[in-house]
């Protein structure tokens, strides 16, 4: 933003040399990047960041210097003279979408005559990059330099039917822009219609057609108020950047729009004659009430390491505009300005009190103090996590956090209405929070095989987003550790079994069926009877429809929180070495197929005498001799007895117990061959 100092002492009385009001703008935020001369003037090149679009205009770097320089700021006095005949003789507004622009005036100025602008304002535009056209548009560029409201002049003859409309484009229309751009409209952008056209994309660029000219005799000038997105989506979508579209992109002052369209109808009568009809056209669907803001001076001392006297931070809010009273000993209560978005809590009043007392004022010590803190449960146990799951030959990875439709329509348990959205054109395609990790695991794997990197093995943790509660907004939160592989389902449990076994000492871990719309074999896993999550397999249709099929894909989602927890209750205990032998048996048995393994454990355990120390899945076979329908299910059973060695007679009396059990329960056969 180019500001001249000839300029600029109209609003400030600064005696200081250009040099000193460079650097007091770079120690306030503003970064001066060369100083220039133009002609008799100087003119400074500041740097504003985007949310201070408050500074794109000299009025707003004036306000901040006299903050700086406890100098009153001089806000031009506007005067005008109007006629009898009402605007709202000329024109009539209709905002079809409040949602993209929040207000929008009309003014009427007649008899006016277009030619060269006055030398004063053609000079002083030139001074800071600006070519002058003619007077009217010259004034309105004036304007928007001035205060950083961007109006709009149309030639108010072309404008047809007397009305303005606000709407949203219709697919398909076209609008040739002032600088001689085709501009073809979609039906999210925003254009100032009249009653059977665009006259204007909204808040980006007039049209050519409704340009100020020389034969230009009546004007109506539009000063309003656009939504920053639609305006930047705008603006790119038809790659037409402008002024106007730099400064609604950066939020305009919805309050300030009367002063700023009369302060522009002035200058233009100033420049080009004319007069000004009496009133002004002013739809506003809904006027904004922004709540007070309060700072603590504790808090602001803790922050900043320093302490700024109380009667200086008033006098700063005060120099920007902040209205600060003070409520008691330690709280001021502050009104956001119109013009100043960016200042929402108490860290961002804290920040102007910094910023304008002087960053370089906060002490340095010599010497920098860390202190070393102990990683807490949580980052203790993602650690042992990372360890197993490394060793088991898995890679972490990391996702987006937003899934698109598809994905989460496949993996996710709920439907598609449930999950949180984002409008960030950023993520049109992949817009959807996600409610698991599976997805996008699964969609990991699959750029890995078309890379070509097979076997894959990949987990991840992060947060996952469910559906929340009734009457609550926002999504629970709620940390997850995702697995998927291409590997053996008795494989993938084994990695899930070992790791919550490093984790919670002594766990009873159980895989009880269960049904997932994504899986053809699914198990909730519980420890201790709690639950922490599923394990699935892929189905092979879906494996078929991602390229994953050519093997076994394991999925599975843990609940952290729950590892954590369980990980702090579980203390280790010793055991001393076993004294006497154990013998163990493998029973390889004929079963029907729906039997699953958890039916026979349970079933082996109740039993079993006290000697079963352990039971093992050993093994599952299908195929000849097994008769269809059948399978064939290893059980490795390990028997020790604490008081002395056991016979192998004994054994064979605790196996009969089994079988017999097994038999009556399931109709088990012992396999022969």
């Amino acid at each position: 933003m180019k500001i001249s100092l000839e300029w600029l002492r109209e609003y400030v009385d600064l005696n200081a040399a250009a040099e000193e009001i460079a650097k007091r703008l770079s120690d306030l935020g503003f970064p001066v990047e060369s100083i220039e001369k133009a002609g008799e003037d100087t003119v400074l090149d500041v740097e504003i960041t985007s949310n201070r679009g408050d500074c794109l205009c000299h009025i707003g770097i004036a306000r901040e210097l006299a903050a700086a320089y406890d100098l009153p700021l001089k806000i031009p006095a506007v005067q005008i003279e109007q006629t009898d005949q009402s605007a709202a003789d000329f024109v009539s507004i209709r905002i079809d979408q409040p949602a993209l622009c929040g207000r929008y005036t009309a003014r009427i100025i007649t008899g006016v005559k277009v030619g060269p602008a006055p030398a004063w304002m053609a000079r002083r535009l030139e001074a800071v990059g600006m070519r002058s056209v003619n007077n009217v548009v010259d004034a309105t560029n004036y304007a928007m330099l001035e205060h950083g409201q961007p109006p709009h002049a149309f030639d108010y003859e072309k404008i047809g039917g007397r009305q303005i409309i606000v709407r949203q484009a219709v697919n398909g229309e076209q609008i040739v822009s002032i600088d001689g751009t085709q501009c073809n409209l979609k039906d999210w952008m925003l254009v100032i219609a009249d009653a059977s056209k665009p006259v204007a994309v909204g808040g980006v660029m007039g049209g050519l057609e409704t340009e100020i000219t020389n034969e230009t005799t009546t004007i109506l000038l539009e000063e309003a108020w656009f939504d920053p997105v639609s305006i930047r989506r705008t603006s790119r979508g038809l790659a037409l950047p402008s002024e106007a579209s730099f400064r609604f992109e950066r939020q305009a002052d919805i309050e300030n729009i009367d002063w700023a369209s009369r302060r522009c109808a002035q200058l233009i009568v100033q420049a080009a004659g004319g007069q000004i009809a009496r009133g002004v056209v002013d739809v506003w669907p809904k006027k904004p009430h922004p709540a007070p803001i309060t700072m603590r001076l504790s808090r602001m001392r803790r922050l900043l390491g320093m302490d700024i006297p109380e009667p200086s931070v008033l006098k700063i809010f005060a120099g920007l505009g902040l209205s600060p009273t003070k409520k008691d000993f330690d709280t001021i209560e502050c009104k956001s300005p119109t013009w100043r978005h960016d200042l929402l809590r108490e860290a961002d009043l804290i920040e102007e009190a910094a910023r304008c007392w002087g960053y370089g004022k906060i002490p340095v010590e010599p010497k920098i103090r860390i202190q070393v803190t102990a990683a807490d449960r949580r980052e203790t146990t993602a650690s042992k996590l990372r360890t197993w799951l490394n060793g088991c030959g898995f890679f972490e990875t990391i996702n987006v956090t937003f899934v698109d439709h598809k994905t989460a329509d496949l993996f996710s348990q709920t439907p598609l209405a449930d999950h949180l959205a984002t409008s960030d054109l950023s993520r049109k395609n992949a817009n959807l929070l996600r409610q698991n990790l599976i997805g996008s695991l699964i969609n990991v794997m699959q750029s890995n095989y078309h890379a070509g990197n097979r076997p894959c093995r990949v987990y991840e943790l992060a947060d996952t987003f469910l559906p929340s509660e009734p009457g609550q907004i926002l999504p629970q939160e709620a940390a997850k550790l995702g697995l998927a592989a291409d590997m053996d389902f008795q494989e993938f449990r084994g990695v899930i079994e070992g790791l919550i076994d490093r984790l919670i000492f002594g766990a009873a871990v159980r895989f009880e069926p269960s049904r997932l719309k994504w899986s053809q074999a699914a198990a909730e896993i519980f420890v201790h009877d709690k639950p922490l999550g599923t394990a699935a397999v892929l189905r092979s249709e879906i494996a078929q429809q991602l390229d994953l099929d050519k093997g076994m894909i394991c999925a599975a989602e843990l609940d952290l929180q729950t590892l954590i927890d369980l990980s702090a209750s579980a203390l280790p205990s010793a055991e001393p070495l076993p004294r006497f032998p154990a013998i163990t048996r493998d029973l390889s048995l004929v079963l029907d197929e729906p039997i699953a393994w958890a039916q026979i454990e349970q079933a082996v355990r109740a039993a079993a005498p006290a000697q079963l120390e352990k039971i093992c899945f050993g093994g599952l076979y299908r195929g000849k001799p097994i008769p269809p329908g059948k399978k064939s299910l290893t059980v490795s059973l390990r028997f020790r007895d604490e008081d002395g060695t056991l016979r192998h007679e004994q054994v064979d009396d605790f196996e009969q117990i089994v079988l017999k059990k097994l038999k009556e329960q399931f109709s088990a056969e012992l396999r022969t061959v």
